[in-house]
């Protein structure tokens, strides 16, 4: 949200916590990054004025993109959540046993004319062509062909 500004505002006890994270030394980079960021941010290192997303990025040693990331975590989400990363969701995979089955028949199958071999993407769209899935990528097929150590080539 360009324009929207997060303001970091630490309690002391937040700020003696990620004081003792950055002394401990044996804690990830980027939490390291992350308690910085949030420090520099709410203290303002010069002269106690707040300080751009720019200026602590120069600060810290990192992206415009990060402080920003990180100042609305942890407005939004929370102390403990702008320390920690965001773990992307895992999708399970749309291919069944039958879907697998179908697709392998197809690639040991003959190649359409004018082809002298599937391809990945050629696979995809045949895929949907039949409505054996009602969209599918090439990696995924690439995916599920390494799975049963099928070979294209």
């Amino acid at each position: 949200m360009p324009g929207t500004s997060y303001v970091v505002e630490l309690t002391r006890q937040e700020r003696e916590h990620l004081d003792r994270l950055l002394r401990k030394g044996m804690v990830p980079a980027f939490q390291q990054r992350h308690a910085r960021v949030l420090l520099v941010a709410d203290r303002g290192e010069h002269g106690g004025e707040r300080l751009s997303d720019k200026e602590i990025a120069g600060v810290v040693r990192c992206v415009k993109a990060t402080v920003e990331r990180i100042r609305r975590r942890f407005v939004l989400e929370g102390f403990e959540e702008s320390l920690g990363r965001k773990y992307r969701k895992s999708y399970s995979s749309q291919m069944d046993g039958c879907t697998e089955a179908h697709l392998v028949a197809l690639a040991c199958s003959q190649p359409p004319a004018g082809y002298k071999r599937w391809t990945l993407r050629l696979l995809a769209d045949k895929v949907v062509e039949l409505h054996i899935l009602e969209h599918c990528g090439k990696d995924s097929i690439h995916r599920t062909l390494k799975k049963t150590n099928l070979s294209l080539g």
